[in-house]
């Protein structure tokens, strides 16, 4: 008898710990979130947004643009609206540059509430310190572990990564560290800018960057997990790129096959 209660309490945990939990724990356990941000050359692009909204996998998502590294211009803004016109989401702004109201949402309340955030190009520098005088990377960075998609052309790309060169300084372009979300450095405007490239490529030959991933005006990258999964581009003459220092030294530029999104 003291054997067969033994037994019935031994099944009765095992169902507990296994089959037996309620089946929304059990999901939620079995699903891991994608970390997932997305980046492209340049600025907004009505294309990319459409491909960011596709990529939050939801009807109608909701989509914040974070526009501090332009100051939050309203030009900015009014176009950013514009190009959300007639696409199937629900856009909004999160701006810094604001005097407090008692009506007024938190940093941390738009950002979590979003499907995906899209950071808008200008001035890197000034961008990050903001966001750092302000909790926002820590916010952002939340959202990225939450899943909530990343997004962002410009400074917007450059920012995700560990590092790149930026004209956020007066006089010429200077190397400046990102958020690190990716673990490698970064070129925007890749070809578009000669001197840039070049800048770029010379970095990662002396070790002043890390190997990393270049786009072109027009192309983007998407990464999983910190994992390029993906390339894009909206049209076969824009490209993007793995650049990297090989055993030998010798500095490789590998262009990446992209996939063109339909217009």
């Amino acid at each position: 008898m003291k054997a067969s209660w033994i037994l019935f309490l031994l099944a009765l945990l095992l169902c507990q710990a296994t089959s037996c939990q309620p089946e929304n724990e059990k999901s939620h356990t079995s699903q891991p979130v994608e970390r997932t941000i997305f980046v492209y050359g340049n600025g907004l692009e009505k294309e990319f947004i459409r491909y960011i909204a596709d990529l939050t996998q939801k009807k109608n998502p909701k989509i914040c643009l974070i526009p501090t590294a332009a100051a939050d211009d309203p030009r900015v803004i009014e176009y950013w609206y514009d190009l959300c016109s007639d696409l199937a989401i629900r856009p909004g702004i999160l701006k810094t540059f604001i005097a407090s109201s008692p009506e007024q949402d938190s940093f941390e309340a738009i950002i979590m509430d979003a499907d995906a955030i899209i950071v808008g190009g200008g001035n890197t520098l000034n961008m990050i310190a903001i966001w750092k005088a302000q909790g926002i990377d820590t916010l952002l960075h939340e959202a990225y572990e939450k899943g909530i998609v990343l997004a962002g052309g410009s400074a917007g790309s450059l920012c995700w990564f560990a590092g790149g060169y930026t004209d956020s300084r007066p006089r010429k372009l200077t190397l400046m560290d990102g958020l690190g979300f990716l673990p490698y450095s970064h070129s925007p405007h890749y070809h578009g800018n000669q001197g840039r490239r070049a800048l770029y490529q010379q970095a990662i030959l002396d070790g002043k960057l890390e190997a990393g991933y270049a786009c072109d005006d027009g192309a983007g990258l998407l990464f999983i997990d910190g994992k390029m999964v993906r390339s894009v581009s909206l049209h076969p003459d824009h490209h993007n790129y793995f650049v990297y220092r090989d055993d030998t030294g010798t500095l490789v530029e590998d262009r990446l096959d992209s996939d063109i999104l339909k217009k």
